[in-house]
């Protein structure tokens, strides 16, 4: 490497990362991590790439810092003086360094979260032990346990394209992140050597995985991915947030006694049951997506209690059995006398590990449908296993009994045999074509033949695995009644006249802005329609309702939307407190700030009144999968802040707290939707903004990344925004590092209010204005006005542009008036160090994205499009989505 790069790679780069206020333990993995990067880059048997990444390095970082236009310039002159090949090359490798900077960074949290185990904590919010506590001091001990035991959290994972990674990728990067564990448990320096040598190899592989999947994932391979989720971390880690809230709850009673603690998660998915707008999810795709979840999670409890009973080496002479152990025992015998005989001989005078070993038998015969052993549902093997625990209390082994059993009976309750509920959805739109197919009498289409077996194999699945593993059935842009009454009608239609219909809970999606303001009104109607109001009676009038957060955003703004999601919540609530309803509300968020993103206990505390109260639904997607359920140190966190939050929430003062604050501050938020939509629609109904759109952004380039098996617009043209899905949309202005669709509009509307007392009053006072504006902070400091300048640029509409970038000072301005900072994200200063950590490496990427784009967009439209430049450009978005990390 040339003297003169090396000089001031470590002069610029050292300053920068010493800047950043880095923990010096992560600042050391950071260091290990860059310079195996480096070692693989010199070794990578490409002359003069080490260099070059150097080069840009330093260039991309001199520009952050100093932010002067000649710097800028530049370092953009150095990516564009890179040939393509050489382009792409550089792209891989920054998008590398991402992967390893966030498992440095996420190893750092898992330390801080160890280091901080069991220490109390001094916010309400922050652990369910500490929401606990404090429902205990305002409602009482009984009234306080009672929300707990009766809580509910219950995340859906979809299969919405926004995770850019590949699998082979993501199974690199969790085995580096197991090495870095290895690493500062090593006490040897050969210990050391030995680990820093298996990380070598792994980043070496890393760098020479191919980033981008050949071909885009089918519905079964998405729900492959979910279960690889399943299988790592949520089938040990869920238990053990049960376990470690008992420890709270009991301290050094637990263990000696019942758990207090109740099992509070239910896991659902749309992976191989949302068809809305994807073809390639069928009938037999949901079909197989419920026996593929069944498979695992039977395989894993038989696994389980192979283990559990191998354990209870417990004599009949100190732990004598109960006559009820001692009945079991006969009955299993007789339906499996050739295993019994063998596991008595194995296990002599020791009954209770005789039945636990016989269950495991059983279980793997329903996973294999042995018709002979299987059992009917999981309700049975509860009660088998409760004889077995019951009869050990009996005896007072009551450390085996809630031990190890206790987990497994834990997973059993919350897991099922189905693993997750399958929920399907479909949109109105196609049931109201079919139903009109049926009523015209005539042969039907292929369409309407696929929805009425949708209805058929739910019914399958049903009586295979259980009603909990699929019953829900989500109807997409509910605009009437009538679109969920149309569900119980197809349902007849497909059963037949001699049929039984599958046993379904129809959950309206309000989506619109003109429909979520319609929502009450459509419940109202609902309930009376006597399908609909069976089913209701047979729940104990429990009701769910979907909250759409992309399309309302894209069709009046962020802000506007925020506001009518929680007007919509709050009338909702109060409908459903007034008919007797026991309501849940499903929040269908992605990652992104435009589509409801942000830290979800935030969010949760600054709902109405009533509309949480012990029950929390939303979906999780793409990255966000795997960046709260990928580790298990980093999932029960997650798992316990959202609990503590959903716990909390129904708190008096909570909820008077919010209740409070939406009176004072009601004209605030008039004023601020109206002025919002109002400066959006300027934006987006603009002649011409569609296609200019698709220009300035890699809108049409990202359509041809196989990141899901869903298409990326529900029609062909981009004349109208109407056919665009959300994730484009969002992800489209993220790569263009604009990030608009989580701001605009926002600064005009804080302007019209004008008075800046009144808003900073707002900001501490009323947790709805608060978490929007600590949400657009991070869109803010994740944009750069610098880069969006040159995106915005090749659209050659300068009066777009300029709207765009005055919003933007705009909003960025009245933000720091309101905050009282000097800098975005001062009150979040881990999140702050995060961000301009990234930042200039995530430049370097736009840079080469810039480069790609222009080209492309510089090409004769006749012409076929450069397959080097568009794989260039798709190179990185995937490296621009690994340093921004809530992209979709």
């Amino acid at each position: 490497m040339p003297e003169s790069v090396n000089t001031e790679t470590i002069d610029v780069v050292g300053r920068f990362v010493a800047e950043q206020g880095i923990p010096e333990r992560m600042r050391g993995d950071v260091r290990l991590l860059g310079e195996l990067l480096g070692r693989v880059l010199r070794e990578s048997g490409s002359p003069g790439l080490y260099e070059d990444v150097e080069a840009l390095r330093t260039a991309t970082i001199q520009a952050y810092t100093d932010e002067s236009d000649q710097a800028f310039a530049a370092a953009a002159a150095i990516a564009d003086g890179l040939t393509v090949a050489r382009s792409d090359e550089v792209a891989r490798a920054f998008t590398a360094y991402f992967h390893l900077v966030n498992v440095a960074e996420e190893h750092q949290r898992v330390r801080v979260l160890r280091e901080r185990d069991g220490a109390p904590s001094s916010s309400p919010a922050a652990t369910v032990g500490s929401a606990l506590a404090q429902l205990r001091a305002e409602l009482g001990d009984e009234t306080a346990l009672e929300r707990l035991q009766s809580m509910r959290f219950h995340p859906v994972f979809t299969a919405h394209p926004t995770e850019a990674r590949r699998r082979a990728v993501s199974a690199s990067i969790r085995r580096i992140a197991e090495l870095l564990d290895d690493h500062d448990g090593a006490t040897t320096a050969t210990r050391r050597r030995r680990v820093e040598r298996g990380m070598l190899e792994e980043i070496d592989t890393l760098w020479r995985t191919a980033p981008l999947r050949a071909e885009k994932p089918s519905p079964v391979d998405e729900v492959r991915s979910v279960m690889a989720v399943f299988d790592e971390t949520l089938y040990g880690s869920v238990p053990d947030v049960y376990r470690r809230i008992d420890e709270t709850l009991q301290g050094p009673d637990e263990g000696d006694g019942a758990p207090l603690v109740r099992p509070f998660v239910r896991l659902g998915t749309w992976v191989g049951g949302d068809r809305d707008g994807n073809p390639f999810v069928t009938a037999a795709v949901t079909k197989q997506a419920a026996a593929i979840a069944s498979e695992h999670i039977l395989l894993g409890l038989e696994r389980t209690a192979v283990r559990v009973g191998r354990g209870l080496t417990l004599d009949a002479d100190t732990t004598p059995p109960s006559d009820a152990v001692l009945a079991l025992w006969q009955r299993l015998r007789a339906a499996d006398e050739d295993a019994a005989a063998e596991i008595a001989k194995r296990s002599p005078n020791e009954p209770h590990r005789r039945i636990v070993l016989l269950l495991a038998r059983r279980i793997a015969a329903t996973r294999t449908r042995d018709a002979d052993l299987a059992y009917r549902d999981p309700d049975d093997l509860l009660a088998d296993l409760r004889v077995v625990q019951e009869s050990l209390v009996a005896a007072g082994a009551k450390r085996q009994a809630y031990g190890d059993l206790q987990q497994l009976i834990w997973q059993v309750e919350t897991f099922g045999f189905h693993l997750a509920e399958l929920e399907v959805r479909q949109h109105s739109a196609v049931h109201r074509k079919v139903l009109a197919e049926l009523d015209g009498g005539g042969a039907l289409s292929e369409q309407a033949e696929e929805v009425l077996q949708v209805f058929r194999t739910v019914a399958q699945i049903q009586q295979r695995h259980g009603r909990r593993a699929a019953g829900r059935y989500i109807v997409s842009f509910t605009q009437s009644a009538e679109d969920l009454e149309n569900v119980h009608r197809l349902a007849r239609a497909a059963a037949g006249p001699n049929g039984e219909p599958p046993v379904l809970d129809v959950i309206p999606l309000f989506e619109t802005f003109a429909d979520l303001q319609a929502a009450p009104r459509i419940l109202a109607e609902i309930v009376e329609h006597p399908a609909f109001a069976d089913r209701l009676e047979a729940t104990g009038r429990r009701l769910e309702v979907m909250l759409g957060y992309s399309d309302s955003s894209k069709d009046v703004g962020p802000v506007a939307a925020t506001l009518a999601l929680y007007e919509a919540q709050r009338q909702i609530a109060e409908w459903a407190r007034g008919n007797r309803i026991e309501l849940t509300l499903f929040h269908g968020r992605g990652g992104a700030l435009g589509r409801g993103g942000g830290p979800a206990n935030s969010a949760i505390l600054a709902q109405p009144p009533h509309s949480v109260d012990g029950r929390f639904k939303l979906t999780e997607q793409g990255e966000v999968i795997f960046a709260r359920y990928g580790g298990r140190d980093i999932a029960m966190r997650h798992i316990d802040q959202v609990a503590a939050a959903v716990l909390l929430a129904s708190a008096p003062s909570i909820e008077r707290r919010n209740e409070d604050a939406a009176t004072r501050f009601a004209d605030v938020a008039r004023t601020m939707d109206e002025t919002s939509r109002a400066r959006f629609f300027a934006l987006v109904k603009a002649p011409g903004f569609a296609p200019w759109f698709a220009t300035v952004t890699p809108m049409e380039e990202i359509g041809l990344l196989a990141l899901g098996s869903r298409p990326a617009r529900r029609g062909l043209s981009v004349e109208s925004l109407e056919d665009l899905r959300a994730i484009p949309w969002v992800f489209s202005w993220t790569q263009a590092r604009i990030n608009l669709t989580g701001w605009f509009g926002l600064g005009s509307a804080l302007e019209a209010v004008g008075d800046e007392a009144l808003l900073q009053e707002a900001y501490r006072d009323w947790p709805l204005f608060r978490t929007m504006i600590d949400n657009v902070a991070m869109g803010l400091a994740k944009a750069d006005e610098r880069i969006a300048r040159h995106y915005l640029a090749l659209g050659d509409r300068d009066d777009l542009a300029r709207m765009v970038l005055d919003e933007m000072h705009r909003t960025r301005d009245q933000v720091l008036r309101i905050t009282g900072a000097e800098q975005l994200l001062a009150n979040k200063p881990v999140l702050q160090r995060a961000v301009k950590m990234r930042s200039p490496y995530v430049d370097a990427l736009s840079l080469l994205q810039l480069r790609a784009l222009r080209a492309l967009r510089a090409a004769p439209e006749e012409e076929p499009a450069d397959p080097e430049l568009q794989r260039l450009l798709l190179l990185s978005v995937s490296g621009v989505a690994a340093g921004l990390q809530n992209t979709g």
